[in-house]
C-alpha cells in the first residue's frame, strides 16, 4: 500500500528543518570552505591556501597531529580490544562496575582526564611523591611530549573502541566457539583463530573512530601540548586565531579544510570496512561466558583503577591542597580551593552558563529530533536522506572545524537585523545545536523506527491534524528515547571546550574554557577543583540516567547491559 501523499504542513515542517539545518551547519562550513579558496598577496588563484600549507608553522603541526594520532590508536585499539575480550568473554562477578569504569573516559571531560594525568605524573604529584616515583622537582612533566599527549588521547578514546568490539563478540554465535572446544582446540588458539577474525572489521572501524577523534582533540593537545611545544593543528588554529583575530580567517580556514579532508577520509575507510570487509555470521544463540576467572579479573580491576581513577584521585587530592607545591597530608589538605572558586564570581557564571548551554541545547535538540525522526519514519525522500547526513557532519568533523565556521558565518551583521551575534550566547547556543543534535536524533530514530504506524494512520483518517499527530500520539512514544538522548547533550556539552575555546566572550564563560584558563595560568589547584566539581555534577547526571535506564530502550546508555 503506497502512503498517502505528503500534507502541506509536513511540507511546511520539511522546510523548517531544512533551514534550521542551513543555518545551524551548510551555511558556517560553507563560509569556512569558501574561505580557504581566496587568492594570495599577489592575486594568484588559491595562493592563500597554497601559502598556508607550504608553511613550517603548518608542516610541522601536521606531523605532530598525525604522530599524535596515530599513536594514540595504537593505544586505545590494544586497551579497547583486551578490555572487551576480557569482559565479554569472561564470566565476570562485577562486569556491569567495570564496564562503567573502562567507559568512564569518555564520560569525563577531556581537559579533566589530562588535567588529571598531569597531577598524577607532575613533580609534585600527591600519588607518586611519597612513593618516590615522581620526577624530580623542576623538571618537565614527562607527559609534556608526543609520546604523553597520545597516551592520554588514547585512554581517552579507549572507550569508541571497547564500545564497538563488545556490541560484536555479544553477537557472537556459541556454535562457533563451542564446536572449537570440542574439537580440542585451545581458549587462545580460539580467540587468535576464529573469535578475532571475525571482529577484526568492528576492530577497524572502531580504529578509524579513534582516529578521527583523535586529530579534533583540542583539550588533551592544548593542555599538554601548548607547555611542551607540540604543536598539532587543533592548537595551531587557536593560536593563530588569539593572536591574529579574523584577520587570520583565511589560514585558519585551509588548517581546518585540512582536518576536515583527514577526518573524511577516515569516516569514508571506515564505511568502506563495514560495507566490504565485514563477516557474516550465522544464525544463532549469542555466546554466553561461562568459565570464572578470579585471578583475571582482580587483574581488569588493577589496570581499569590505573586508567581511569587513579589520576582522577591524583586530581582531587590536588584540589585538596591549598597552593602549589605543598606536599599532600592530613595537615594541609582542606577545602580552601572549592570555597575559593564557588565564591568566584567567574567561575559561578561559568557553571551557570554551561548549565544553561547544555539545558537549552538538549531542549531544543528534542524538539528538532522528535519531527525529523517521524517525518524520516514516514517520508523516505531524498531530502530526509540528505538532511540525515547532513546533519551527522558537525558531530563528524573536528569541533574547531564547526567553531570557525561559526565564526565566519556570524562574524558579520544578520541580514535584516543589523546586529552580531559574534562574542555573544547566541553563536555558542547555535554552534552546540549543530554539534549535538546526532547524540538525541540516534537513540529518537532508533525507537522511531519500531513505533506502530497504523496509530498514525488512524488518527490522519479520522482528520487529526500534522502537530496534532506528532504532539498526541508519536511524541509520548519517544519520550524515553528523547530524554537518554538530552542526558548524553547535557553531559557532554556541560564542559565543552573545542568549540568554545574559540567562540566565548567576557561574560560568556564557560566551564571548560575556566579549566583550561585556569591551568594555562599556572593555577592548578583551582582548575583541580573546578575539574573535580564538573567531574561531579557529570557522573550525578549518568547516576541519574542509570537510575532511569529501566524506563529506557535498550542499549540508550553505552555503560548499560
Amino acid at each position: 500500500m503506497r502512503p498517502p501523499r505528503a500534507s502541506g504542513a509536513e511540507h511546511l515542517l520539511v522546510s523548517l528543518l531544512i533551514l534550521y539545518v542551513a543555518v545551524t551547519t551548510l551555511w558556517p562550513l560553507a563560509r569556512l570552505f569558501t574561505s580557504a579558496f581566496q587568492p594570495g598577496e599577489d592575486g594568484a588563484p588559491l595562493g592563500l591556501m597554497l601559502s598556508t600549507l607550504s608553511s613550517r608553522s603548518t608542516l610541522r603541526a601536521l606531523s605532530g597531529t598525525l604522530q599524535t594520532a596515530l599513536l594514540s590508536v595504537v593505544i586505545s585499539t590494544l586497551l579497547g580490544v583486551a578490555l572487551a575480550f576480557a569482559v565479554s568473554l569472561l564470566k565476570l562477578k562485577t562486569r556491569a562496575a567495570l564496564t562503567f569504569l573502562i567507559l568512564l573516559p569518555l564520560i569525563v571531560p577531556s581537559q579533566t582526564m589530562a588535567l588529571a594525568w598531569i597531577e598524577f605524573f607532575g613533580a609534585q604529584s600527591p600519588i607518586l611523591k611519597p612513593l618516590g616515583l615522581a620526577p624530580a622537582p623542576g623538571s618537565t612533566n614527562p607527559l609534556y611530549s608526543i609520546g604523553g599527549i597520545a597516551l592520554v588521547m588514547g585512554i581517552e578514546h579507549m572507550p569508541l573502541v571497547f564500545i564497538s568490539v563488545r556490541a560484536a563478540l555479544r553477537a557472537l554465535p556459541a556454535d562457533l566457539v563451542e564446536a572449537a572446544r570440542i574439537l580440542g582446540i585451545s581458549p587462545g588458539r580460539i580467540g587468535r583463530g576464529i573469535v578475532l577474525p571475525i571482529v577484526m572489521p568492528s576492530v577497524l572501524a572502531s580504529s578509524l573512530i579513534a582516529f578521527t577523534a583523535a586529530i579534533g582533540n583540542f583539550g588533551v593537545p592544548a593542555l599538554l601540548g601548548i607547555p611542551g611545544r607540540i604543536s598539532v593543528l587543533t592548537t595551531l588554529i587557536y593560536q593563530r586565531l588569539n593572536g591574529f583575530g579574523p584577520a587570520a580567517a583565511g589560514q585558519v580556514a585551509t588548517l581546518a579544510l585540512l582536518l576536515a579532508l583527514m577526518a573524511a577520509i577516515a569516516i569514508l575507510a571506515r564505511n568502506l570496512v563495514t560495507t566490504r570487509v565485514a563477516v557474516p555470521l550465522p544464525a544463532g544463540a549469542p555466546f554466553v561466558p561461562g568459565k570464572h576467572a578470579p585471578f583475571t579479573e582482580i587483574l581488569l580491576w588493577l589496570v581499569v583503577l590505573i586508567l581511569t581513577l587513579v589520576p582522577l584521585a591524583a586530581l582531587t587530592m590536588t584540589a585538596l591542597l591549598p597552593a602549589i607545591g605543598v606536599t599532600f597530608g592530613p595537615d594541609t589538605m582542606s577545602l580552601d580551593q572549592f570555597r575559593a572558586v564557588l565564591n568566584n564570581q567567574t567561575i559561578r557564571r561559568a557553571f551557570a552558563n554551561s548549565l544553561l548551554l547544555s539545558s537549552v541545547t538538549a531542549g531544543i535538540c528534542v524538539l528538532v529530533a522528535v519531527p525529523l525522526a517521524f517525518l524520516s519514519v514516514r517520508r523516505r525522500n531524498p531530502v530526509l536522506r540528505l538532511l540525515d547526513i547532513v546533519i551527522e557532519a558537525p558531530w563528524v568533523v573536528p569541533g574547531t572545524v564547526m567553531a570557525l565556521g561559526m565564526i565566519l558565518a556570524f562574524l558579520k551583521p544578520l541580514p535584516f537585523l543589523g546586529v552580531s551575534i559574534y562574542g555573544t550566547m547566541a553563536i555558542l547556543v547555535i554552534a552546540y545545536l549543530a554539534r549535538f543534535l546526532p547524540l538525541v536524533l540516534r537513540p529518537v530514530a532508533a525507537a522511531a523506527q519500531s513505533a506502530d504506524p497504523s496509530l498514525d494512520e488512524a488518527a490522519r483518517v479520522a482528520g487529526a491534524g500534522l502537530i496534532r499527530r506528532i504532539l498526541s500520539i508519536f511524541l509520548p512514544g519517544m519520550l524515553p528515547a528523547g530524554a537518554a538522548g538530552a542526558i548524553l547533550v547535557v553531559m557532554t556539552a556541560l564542559n565543552e571546550l573545542t568549540l568554545s575555546a574559540l567562540l566565548w566572550a567576557s561574560g560568556n564563560e564557560t566551564i571548560g574554557v575556566m579549566i583550561f584558563a585556569l591551568q594555562y595560568e599556572g593555577n592548578s589547584t583551582a582548575a583541580a577543583a573546578v575539574a573535580v566539581l564538573s567531574t561531579l555534577l557529570v557522573l550525578i547526571l549518568a547516576a541519574i540516567a542509570t537510575v532511569a535506564a529501566r524506563r529506557l530502550p535498550k542499549d540508550m546508555l553505552p555503560w548499560i547491559d
